[in-house]
């Protein structure tokens, strides 16, 4: 790693020769001036990586060199280094964006600690983070074989996305080494699902927390405790994204992070009915015949949300005033923080945001967009974008300044699929890509998880003969029917649907404000 470029500005530098030697020795190269004039005119004629400067020096000041530094070469960070513990100086040297600021007398450690700080920071973290993930390597293989339980895959998922994350803002060399592994588990983790998601259904209790009992067992025991809540749920939204903006969240809440698992299918039509309801599709379906739209209808699917919110509160008897919202664009978002007001005097207000879902299918339908968010990384950085500057963010900001509770979490997630799957059906059978409802399928049933008694694990039938099969991992279904076209239009977009850690085990947040 080729060392830095330093120069020091100090009238007195003939006095720090020893500070001087000490980082030769360490490898770096260190150019002294003893005036900020000449400061100035080093920095045109040489490239340096930073700068030490004093701020009393004759002639020019610290600050004056500073402002004339930054004003030609805005990205070099300065440190200064005074004498004067005035707050005032350090206010103006921190206005200035001053990359830090040290009190005399100074040891040569903390001198090599700022350059480490400031310009070594990611390299340091990156051969640290090798060295930790390689440990880690194998103990997350050992879990990965040995998993038994819900909780179990949703805490390996978790320490796998954390490590994703970090990783990919490091742009680390050792990200092809997590994909495989991930790859690996979303195996293991298809696998789990199938052999144990009919008996969660069967046994209540048996298995993870559900969709269909978020609102129960999460919802009902803050409202029983007299607290206001806001249950914010954001369509398509994964734990990574979470983790990508929970920095921004923290300013103004601490959080309790937790996770669920979506039911199948991982949709919208199915999930997101059942947190509202409280009822497994079958029994929504059954009980709300009026509301439940088949597959194979135009018609959309999540029209009666507010409906099923209020029918779940009647069958627990609950008398909570409550409000629903779904916001499907900005202007009606910023409607809604301008009208927060209004808000206040439900006990549950129910807020759905649109967004992230929207990306996702403009991202398969765009190429443009496709461009701009090419892999997991991009994406997730396009998640905290678009979260930076919502109306979302300034509705939190709202219900942080009232001291409100927030519920943010998700209905399912997605993952971005590569491995394309022959599967036949008949005309009517629905056209999603990582899970079909028909007669007559046809598809290898290793590739898949097949259910062919929809009641047991509680899904309608159109008739007798119908089954639904999920597809597995990074999977996605194409007909044979122009297989080649299909593929390469479909091919690492972001879907929904089926069985994968990212699309079944969602964020569960809880938000208090500070």
């Amino acid at each position: 790693m080729k060392k830095a470029h330093i120069l020091w500005a100090d009238d007195e530098i003939d006095l720090l020769r020893p500070y001087v030697l000490f980082l030769e020795e360490k490898g770096y190269g260190v150019d002294t001036v003893n005036s900020g004039r000449d400061a100035i005119e080093m920095c045109r004629s040489s490239v340096y990586d930073i700068i030490f400067l004093d701020e009393h020096m004759p002639g020019l000041t610290g600050l004056e060199t500073l402002s004339e530094i930054a004003a030609s070469h805005p990205e070099l960070p300065v440190v200064m280094i005074t004498k004067s513990e005035d707050e005032g100086i350090m206010d103006k040297a921190i206005g200035k964006k001053i990359a830090d600021y040290l009190i005399k007398p100074v040891n040569p450690n903390q001198i090599l600690m700022t350059i480490k700080k400031k310009l070594e920071k990611n390299e340091i973290i990156s051969e640290t983070n090798t060295i930790h993930y390689r440990e880690e390597f194998g103990r997350l293989s050992g879990e990965m074989n040995n998993c038994r339980s819900a909780e179990g895959w949703a805490a390996l998922y978790k320490k796998l996305v954390s490590w994703e994350v970090e990783l990919a803002l490091l742009q680390h060399p050792l990200q092809e080494l997590l994909t495989v592994q991930k790859t690996e588990a979303n195996a293991g983790f298809g696998k789990f699902v199938k052999r144990n998601y009919e008996n969660w259904l069967l046994n209540a209790g048996s298995g993870p927390l559900l969709s269909n009992e978020v609102f129960q067992q999460r919802v009902f025991p803050v409202l029983d405790k007299g607290e206001k809540l806001f249950f914010i749920l954001i369509d398509n939204f994964r734990f990574d994204q979470w983790l990508v903006i929970k920095d921004l969240v923290s300013d103004y809440f601490t959080y309790t992070e937790d996770t669920y698992f979506s039911i199948l299918p991982t949709a919208t039509q199915y999930a997101r009915n059942a947190i509202f309801s409280g009822l497994m599709p079958l029994q929504l379906s059954k009980k709300f015949a009026g509301l439940w739209v088949d597959e194979v209808e135009d018609e959309g699917k999540n029209l009666s949300e507010e409906l099923l919110v209020r029918s779940q509160l009647e069958r627990f008897r609950r008398k909570e005033r409550f409000s629903y919202n779904k916001i499907n664009s900005n202007t009606e978002g910023e409607r809604l923080v301008q009208n927060f007001a209004g808000l206040e005097h439900n006990e549950l207000n129910v807020v759905v945001f649109n967004f992230i879902d929207i990306l996702s299918h403009a991202r398969t339908e765009s190429k443009m967009i496709r461009e701009l968010a090419p892999d997991e990384p991009a994406y997730r950085s396009l998640t905290r974008s678009w979260f930076r500057h919502s109306p979302l963010f300034g509705l939190l900001r709202k219900i942080s300044e009232k001291k409100y509770r927030v519920m943010l979490t998700t209905d399912h997630g997605t993952i971005r699929v590569r491995h394309a799957q022959k599967v036949e059906g008949e005309k009517n059978t629905n056209t999603s890509l990582r899970y079909k409802v028909g007669r007559h399928l046809s598809y290898d049933p290793k590739k898949v998880f097949s259910v062919t008694h929809p009641e047991k694990v509680g899904l309608p039938s159109r008739n007798i003969s119908t089954r639904y099969i999920f597809a597995l991992g990074d999977d996605f279904f194409v007909y044979p029917n122009q297989f080649n076209h299909y593929v390469s239009y479909y091919e690492n977009t972001f879907q929904h649907g089926g069985i994968s850690m990212e699309e079944m085990i969602v964020p569960l947040v809880t938000l208090q404000a500070k």
